[in-house]
């Protein structure tokens, strides 16, 4: 028998009764009851701290974040910073609307209206949370509180980051009550992260855009804040593409807000991204030598000074405190020097290596050998293979193995294969270089070149390098003869001059040489001698005045170094910095003033609190009317037909006043120029990191021609910045009474057969 089912009526209706209505109802209303007594009581467990420890009243009103310390040149312009994170705080007042305008219009458009929670979306980001998926929209407070007050990453656990953000939520509305609309804004900008080592609207205007955030356009704050959503993924620098396309989408947010209109959002997104991108680096950017001795200084000083936090004890952390340190460097004069370096040092790399071209370094350099083991174990490739445990035998197998190694040449970094041994002779063959230019009456410090590359070869020449200073301590002999009252014009044989009982311990007598080709023939006066650095006659004044008045002198100059009493210090054989040896030459156009060389103006901490306020030294090296005719006779250096600095004039073109002395120390390992103009003195040294590695011959390695011309370049562009005020048509100030030394060797000839005559008919 067969049984036939009835198909199922599956539109039939299914009659609920009332209970069944009810009870349903219920079941709905206690899963919302349960899920707000949930909500209620995590909200409540969190605000205890049961979660972990939320943040004091005390930190609300004091929230920490590192900041970068800035190096603010005498133009306000930033030099560079010292920081772990690039940070620096700027006012709400100094940033454009246009940014504020573009991130609430993008992250918050109901910014203005809720008091840190927007309850439109709040819950369907925690639904969204509790079914493990991603949604954003937090509100600007929110995201502050994350930013500033969180120590912990973004969960990735559903539930964690629930707990996370209802700490986020909590915080916000504490945030609310302790600071206006205005102050939470200008805080979330001064602590979000733009990627490029750049947090904070200050850092990434600079970074991206070489601009301050009062300076933003539409178009240039869009892009800022389209990386918000993501730094790396929408960075202008590495993803262009994307960065365009989100930037256009602020704009049209900015639109829809009304805080532009569409035809300004349309002709924005009509532009391409104006990207002018200088990044933050240690090794980059204006003057790292002075910044790497500026920052071991200061921190020298805040301890010598006692300059602690408010409390009294927590010493100041440059890297984290935000401190605004205000230097004496021109930003300008800085960039002039820099790049007069740049120019003519390829030159000379050139010409130094054309002179070795062919010859064999081990038979020709004294002590090559033991150079070369010196510079390796010096490197920083050997003490990275002894802290991995490397054997004296392994570190030498690696240095003589080939591998691919990063060199600094004058037309840009390079990667080749080669030898380490080798990469070691390279650095010895490279020819170093510093320049200091200061304003010889405040003793401002204008410029300061410390080396060739700040990231391959960190030493710098400048402050803490001293090298022999050859000729250019002629002028303190000669200055210690014109105080004792000896003219310019005074002629004295050009030959030969021994001086007894000096030369060291065993008091044999000293006799300079002198180089036939260069040796003036005949009397000359003391004017000439120094104009052609002669080396007989220098050491007849020498003779004359003693050893121990120039030592002393040259001490009273400010001259650091050890200077022995000894003959010799007339021809330059002491070692001394290109910081005390330009802060020397100050002396003579400063009217006899010795004013000290200084960089640093003032420290401030982040608030705008002086800490410290510098005044430099100032005392009386020599009389007033020694320094003008000193100056006088430097600037014969430059004027007179064939002396050592006149190229100047004949090469370089220069008719103003000018003074000069160049030094070249013995077998050319060192050349030196020092420059005196009216309101600028600069110092330029060159040569190897080791002496023994040198020029070939005078004519390449002399002063003349491997410092002199940097200083031409250099005060070319200077001198056609007016913003500087430097002027040509100024010469050195006289003294106040009439010069006592005759200075016009015509006049002081008729002087002198005058006084013979006279001599003559009273027996004399």
């Amino acid at each position: 028998m067969t049984t036939t089912k009835k198909p199922i009526n599956l539109n039939m209706d299914v009659k609920l009764s009332q209970q069944d209505i009810k009870r349903y109802n219920w079941y709905i209303w206690k899963f919302f009851i349960g899920c707000f007594v949930f909500v209620v009581m995590m909200i409540g467990l969190t605000a205890l701290g049961i979660f972990g420890t939320l943040p004091s009243l005390r930190d609300l009103e004091n929230p920490k974040s590192d900041q970068a310390s800035q190096v603010i040149s005498s133009d306000k312009q930033i030099l560079g910073k010292y920081y772990i994170t690039n940070r620096s705080s700027v006012p709400f007042s100094k940033i454009s609307p246009n940014v504020i305008n573009a991130l609430v219009a993008t992250e918050d458009n109901h910014f203005y209206d809720h008091s840190g929670i927007d309850f439109k979306r709040s819950f369907t980001i925690l639904l969204y949370l509790m079914i493990g998926k991603k949604q954003g929209a937090s509100t600007i407070t929110q995201q502050l509180s994350r930013n500033q007050f969180s120590d912990e990453e973004r969960a990735h656990n559903p539930l964690k980051r629930i707990i996370q953000k209802l700490q986020e939520l909590i915080i916000a509305v504490r945030i609310e009550k302790h600071y206006t609309k205005q102050e939470i804004v200008t805080m979330y900008l001064n602590t979000v992260d733009f990627g490029s080592n750049s947090a904070g609207i200050a850092s990434a205007a600079q970074t991206y855009f070489n601009t301050t955030p009062d300076q933003l356009t539409p178009d240039q704050a869009a892009v800022l804040v389209a990386m918000l959503k993501g730094p790396t993924i929408y960075s202008p620098i590495r993803h262009p593409k994307n960065s365009l396309s989100r930037r256009n989408f602020v704009l049209s947010r900015m639109a829809d807000e009304g805080f532009i209109s569409d035809g300004q959002a349309r002709e924005s997104q009509e532009k391409p991204l104006g990207i002018n991108y200088h990044p933050i680096d240690h090794n980059e950017g204006l003057a790292p030598y002075f910044r790497a001795v500026l920052k071991s200084e200061i921190k020298k000083l805040l301890v010598a000074r006692g300059i602690f936090k408010p409390d009294g004890v927590t010493p100041y952390d440059l890297d984290r405190d935000g401190l605004k340190i205000y230097t004496t460097v021109n930003s300008s004069m800085q960039q002039y020097a820099e790049d007069a370096q740049r120019t003519y040092m390829r030159d000379l790399q050139n010409q130094f290596n054309m002179q070795w071209k062919g010859v064999k370094l081990s038979e020709k350099i004294n002590n090559y050998n033991l150079l070369m083991e010196q510079g390796m174990i010096r490197s920083d490739r050997y003490n990275e293979l002894k802290a991995q445990g490397k054997s004296d035998e392994e570190i030498k197998q690696n240095f003589y193995t080939p591998d691919t190694l990063n060199l600094f040449t004058w037309h840009g970094d390079i990667d080749t294969v080669m030898k380490p041994i080798d990469s070691v002779l390279y650095c010895k063959m490279l020819l170093r270089n510093s320049l200091m230019s200061m304003d010889p009456s405040t003793g401002y410090i204008k410029a300061w070149v410390g080396g060739i590359n700040f990231e391959h070869f960190k030493y710098d020449q400048v402050f803490k390098g001293a090298r022999q200073v050859g000729s250019t301590a002629k002028p303190f002999t000669y200055a210690v003869a014109v105080e004792g009252g000896y003219s310019p014009c005074m002629k004295v044989d050009n030959v030969p001059v021994t001086i007894a009982g000096y030369a060291g311990k065993n008091g044999k007598d000293w006799t300079p040489a002198s180089s036939p080709l260069e040796t003036l023939p005949g009397a000359i006066d003391l004017r000439t001698a120094l104009a052609h650095s002669q080396n007989y006659v220098t050491a007849y004044i020498m003779n004359e005045v003693k050893p121990e008045p120039v030592m002393e002198l040259i001490k009273k100059m400010g001259i650091t170094t050890p200077v022995p009493p000894v003959p010799s210090i007339c021809l330059g054989v002491f070692d001394a910095t290109v910081y005390d040896m330009t802060g020397a030459y100050s002396v003579f156009a400063n009217q006899g003033v010795w004013t000290q060389p200084i960089f640093l103006l003032r420290i401030e901490d982040k608030n705008g609190n002086v800490l410290y306020d510098n005044v430099p030294n100032k005392k009386q090296a020599i009389n007033e009317q020694t320094a003008y005719v000193m100056t006088d006779m430097l600037k014969s250096v430059v004027d007179m037909q064939g002396a050592t600095g006149n190229r100047l004039r004949w090469k370089y073109n220069f008719t103003n006043p000018i003074g000069g002395k160049t030094g070249t120390t013995q077998d050319n390992s060192d050349g030196w120029f020092i420059g005196v103009v009216p309101h600028l003195v600069t110092g330029i040294w060159t040569g190897c990191e080791n002496r023994v590695f040198h020029f070939r011959s005078t004519r390449v390695g002399e002063g003349s021609n491997s410092a002199l011309p940097i200083f031409a370049l250099y005060m070319k562009k200077v001198y056609a910045d007016p913003s500087l005020g430097i002027k040509k048509d100024v010469d050195f100030t006289p003294p106040k009474n009439p010069l006592t030394i005759t200075l016009d060797c015509n006049a002081y000839s008729q002087q002198v057969k005058g006084t013979n005559d006279v001599d003559k008919k009273l027996s004399f």
